[in-house]
């Protein structure tokens, strides 16, 4: 975490980080019969993201005891974390190009504020340090048995 908070600063270089590929979209033609090709590129493009969340929803799921329950965790992830933020997205990315600009207006520093909390979380699991901090948290979650595995 360390590593990957130096490399975001740009303290650190990680060519395999560096690197870049994309799909030429103007290929794809507009309408039905592109949709599928579009839809292929974005489930590439999010697996890394989405994966290990959609598997630890899944295997919670699996380990309920009642059907309904697994069910349910199923359903609040699709909709609290997929369906309502890209809603929530389509409905303000016209009114986003204030927003925006102010980001690349100040990438730098948000490159450098994210370097540093990542640097901080990694020096705090370190130390043993986040483990204490977040204390409370778990023991919170054992006592009303969350998560449900």
């Amino acid at each position: 975490m360390i590593a990957m908070g130096l490399a975001t600063m740009g303290l650190a270089r990680v060519p395999l980080l560096a690197r870049e590929a994309r799909v030429d979209l103007r290929r794809i033609r507009p309408g039905l019969g592109g949709a599928a090709p579009l839809g292929a590129a974005f489930a590439i493009g999010w697996t890394p993201c989405i994966g290990p969340v959609l598997t630890a929803i899944l295997a919670a799921a699996a380990s309920t005891e009642s059907g309904p329950w697994g069910a349910m965790l199923l359903l609040a992830y699709a909709a609290l974390g997929l369906g309502i933020p890209f809603l929530l997205l389509a409905w303000g990315y016209p009114k986003s190009g204030r927003l925006l600009g102010w980001f690349r207006r100040h990438a730098r520093g948000v490159e450098i504020t994210g370097g540093v909390v990542l640097i901080a979380m990694g020096s705090l699991m370190i130390t043993g340090a986040w483990l204490r901090l977040f204390s409370p948290l778990l023991r919170l979650y054992a006592r009303n048995g969350w998560p449900p595995v």
